[in-house]
Order: C-alpha cells, then sequence, then structure tokens
C-alpha cells in the first residue's frame, strides 16, 4: 500500500495561500533562498498556524510530509 502523497498546489492550498501555478512560482521566487540555518517551519514569512502546520506534518511524517520537503527544497534554490 502506497502513502497518500499530497501535490504541492493543495500543500499551499492547506496553508491557506493561493495555490494556481503562477502564485506559487510568485511566492518562492519572492521568498527565495531560505538560510541553510533556517528550518522551513521558522522562516519569518509564516503566520503561526501555518508554520505549526509545517512543523507537525514533518515531525509527524504525516501525509504532506512529502510536499513540506518538496516546498522546503525549492525554497533553498537560489533564484
Amino acid at each position: 500500500m502506497h502513502p497518500h502523497r499530497h501535490p504541492l498546489h493543495l500543500l499551499f492550498a492547506q496553508l491557506g495561500l493561493a495555490a494556481d501555478h503562477a502564485s506559487i512560482d510568485a511566492f518562492i521566487r519572492t521568498h527565495a533562498p531560505l538560510p541553510p540555518a533556517v528550518r522551513l517551519e521558522d522562516a519569518p514569512f509564516w503566520r503561526p498556524a501555518q508554520s505549526e502546520l509545517l512543523r507537525e506534518e514533518r515531525d509527524e511524517d504525516a501525509d504532506w510530509a512529502e510536499a513540506v520537503d518538496l516546498l522546503d527544497a525549492e525554497l533553498r534554490r537560489a533564484p
């Protein structure tokens, strides 16, 4: 049985952010690159509830963990 995987645009929707391709690209361009010493969920641009969601999903290796890891990787790339 394969775990359920969520695409990145659904993670954005879950975070209460615009989830269309252009908005996701703009978000990543605006906030990348995230410094190596900053954990994704501790980045200053998240609201507290967003940060908590990201932390919980990663810590629990939950259904959303793969999408969270993908977002983290995208935000680590230099523009």
